[in-house]
């Protein structure tokens, strides 16, 4: 005599539990990506788009007409900004704002006080290592708005 196991019948009570948990997963992930992307959104990133890129043109060419070249490095706790002009001299700007942060996030988004020490921009700034952007404006002499997204890679 063996003694067999009654084998368990997969029922449509079996099939309907299977098909109700693999949908819980999907819209599980999907809602838990949808909340991390709109949490990590930084904002927007102008206005209006449409007056923004009717201006683009006019703006990039004056930025062109400049012949800038900026340059971003970092160094313990400091960042370094080198802006040349054309000839490789270093620029000094009238004014100079910047925001130096993540470019997956706001949360250590941080706005440095660059000061210019006659060939570069330095300021103190706390960076772990990464990928960095700054996003600086830029006035020039003339009144030419300089803007650039300058990307900083820091290592250990």
């Amino acid at each position: 005599m063996t003694s067999e196991k009654p084998q368990r019948e997969f029922t449509g009570r079996h099939a309907l539990m299977v098909f109700c948990g693999a949908f819980a997963v999907i819209i599980g992930v999907n809602i838990t990506l949808a909340v991390n992307a709109v949490r990590t959104f930084p904002g927007l990133e102008v206005k209006n788009s449409y007056v923004a890129s009717q201006e683009f043109d006019r703006r990039r060419s004056a930025q062109m007409a400049l012949g800038w070249s900026v340059y971003a490095s970092a160094s313990k706790d400091q960042v370094k900004l080198e802006i040349t002009d054309a000839e490789g001299n270093p620029v000094e700007v009238v004014k100079l704002t910047a925001t130096l942060g993540r470019a997956t996030h706001v949360r250590e988004d941080q706005i440095p006080d660059f000061q210019f020490n006659g060939k570069s921009y330095v300021a103190p700034a706390q960076l772990g290592s990464g990928n960095w952007n700054i996003r600086m404006v830029a006035r020039a002499r003339n009144g030419t708005e300089f803007s650039q997204r300058v990307i900083l890679h820091v290592k250990d």
